[in-house]
């Protein structure tokens, strides 16, 4: 893995963040109930997928393999489950809650790539992902609103986890399928989470407007074909720990969205929030390559199995 590819996969993780930041926004503005958009997201999604990677000669013989295939269904299967996980333990726990928990998933797939590809984690790893976490807990306080719900708390929390174990697994798995490119990898993954959502889609109450259609097409091509390129192609590039700090930028671009798409004031708590985790991202992938420029400390190559 050269530094090229790296920092490479840098800007495709916090691209795709930020892309994840809009989510909220299109579901709400919508106007469509959540497990419909979801399904609307991955159909659209998959005919997005399926015409790039027509476009790129990826639907030929050889360019995945049966067992590679196999992986990336499962993670697909996974992926889906997370999502109806997650969305469900919203009207149990508390939303506060049921983020915070979620946002455990950077320490879950720490641990998981320490024990699976035997990472080495250092105290100073934990320590950014403790301070993107802290950051994370007050831009979810600081949010007006943030704690509603809460009618199976427990049950709500259990979910959330679920949810967040989920996730980091499913990056896992993508990291197992290097050398297969992300079109391909995302088309087999959303294509599976259509087909688990089919049953459950509202057909005789489809969306009513043309702009509830245009916000979950931009959601079915940007924020599930396209952004799902860019992180499957930076989870083949980067490290477990450099993946984890990164997803903490997701919050951060969920209450600017939040500020410029529906005017919710930001509150002082979330600024401290957005500046730890801001802080903690910048401190695991910028700092590390400035202090080996300087002759300081030798950064860690980055991940190349």
């Amino acid at each position: 893995m050269t530094n090229t590819q790296y920092w490479r996969g840098i800007v495709e993780m916090i691209a795709a963040q930020l892309i994840f930041g809009t989510a909220g926004w299109l579901v709400v503005a919508s106007g469509v109930p959540v497990l419909d958009v979801i399904f609307w997201r991955c159909l659209l999604g998959a005919i997005t997928l399926l015409v790039a990677c027509w476009a790129l000669g990826l639907l030929r013989r050889g360019a995945i393999s049966l067992r590679q295939a196999g992986i990336a269904a499962l993670a697909g299967v996974v992926l889906t489950t997370g999502w109806l996980l997650l969305f469900g333990s919203l009207s149990r726990a508390s939303i506060s809650i049921a983020t915070a928990v979620y946002h455990t998933q950077p320490f879950i797939l720490v641990g998981l790539g320490a024990l699976l590809f035997k990472e080495k984690v250092t105290f100073g790893h934990m320590a950014w992902l403790v301070i993107a976490f802290v950051g994370m807990i007050l831009i979810v306080q600081g949010k007006p609103g943030g704690d509603k719900g809460g009618s199976d708390y427990l049950t709500g929390v259990l979910m959330s986890f679920g949810a967040a174990f989920c996730y980091a697994l499913v990056a896992i798995l993508t990291m197992k399928l290097k050398g297969v490119r992300p079109h391909l990898i995302a088309l087999i993954q959303i294509t599976i989470g259509a087909v688990v959502l089919l049953p459950f889609a509202n057909f005789a109450n489809p969306p009513a407007s043309a702009h509830a259609w245009t916000l979950i097409a931009i959601f079915g091509v940007v924020g599930t074909g396209v952004v799902y390129v860019l992180l499957y192609s930076a989870y083949q590039k980067l490290q477990t720990h450099v993946i984890g700090a990164l997803s903490f930028i997701y919050p951060v671009a969920a209450i600017v969205v939040d500020y410029i798409a529906l005017n919710h004031r930001l509150q002082p708590l979330q600024l401290v929030g957005t500046a730890a985790i801001l802080l903690a991202a910048s401190g695991m992938t910028v700092v590390p390559h400035i202090l080996k420029g300087l002759g300081k400390e030798p950064a860690e190559e980055p991940a190349s199995s």
